[in-house]
């Protein structure tokens, strides 16, 4: 039993996720271990085999959690992150990332974490465990592998460290991706189709954007979002 089950034996909460791997006996492998509802409390609504039927899939489910490899054809797990990003911004309902890989390779953690992923789990993790991270990472934490987690840190730690933009820290999330794509030329309804959000809410952001920044215009913030190779 585990923590996520109740003495009645129904699952105390609930989640929904898609399995994203190129080796269908591995997907078989997982759904049969995880994929126990009743008694888990995971739900596997969808899988994949690449790029883009990952993102096709994670796209028409909308799940919690996606289970995602870091080695796919098409790109990889990082074109995924990157395909998916504003689900992943998303005010209501984000979509979170936990890596489920073979590899513990420096460049494989460190590219799919900055593409956003909440975690990285190597395929040696129990099921139980899986499990465990899978609701962890729901609720918005970062969960790692034992060793690779004091190994993250150190990654992390020798890589040059960004100089702080002051500016940009006053931007929130959803701001600053409603500045990119409108530095990148989209319209407000290109924006709010990408986004999830109404036009309404996009006006606002660009609104509260201008305002923080001191600029007076989209052809300002063009020009600041330029400057700083945002675009």
């Amino acid at each position: 039993m585990t923590e996520n089950t109740e003495a009645t034996g129904g699952p105390e909460r609930r989640v929904r996720v898609v399995l994203v791997d190129d080796h269908r006996m591995f997907r078989t492998g997982v759904q049969a271990e995880i994929g126990r509802t009743e008694e888990t409390g995971v739900e596997v609504v969808g899988e994949a085999a690449d790029v883009d039927q990952a993102v096709t899939v994670i796209t028409a489910t909308r799940p919690e959690v996606v289970l995602l490899d870091v080695h796919l054809p098409g790109g990889g797990g990082v074109e995924v992150l990157r395909r998916c990003a504003p689900l992943m911004g998303a005010a209501e309902d984000p979509v979170r990332f936990l890596a489920l890989s073979v590899s513990d390779a420096a460049e494989d953690v460190i590219g799919v974490i900055r593409g956003g992923a909440r975690g990285y789990v190597t395929k040696t993790i129990t099921g139980t465990d899986l499990v465990d991270s899978i609701f962890r990472v729901q609720e918005g934490d970062a969960v790692f592998s034992p060793r690779l987690a004091g190994f993250v840190l150190d990654a992390f730690a020798s890589t040059d460290a960004p100089p702080v933009d002051e500016d940009m820290d006053r931007l929130t999330q959803r701001e600053r991706e409603v500045l990119r794509l409108i530095a990148r030329g989209y319209a407000y309804k290109e924006i709010a189709k990408q986004l999830f959000i109404s036009v309404k809410t996009v006006e606002s952001h660009v609104s509260a954007v201008l305002r923080k920044l001191q600029l007076s215009n989209r052809h300002e913030l063009t020009r600041w979002a330029t400057a700083r190779r945002l675009v």
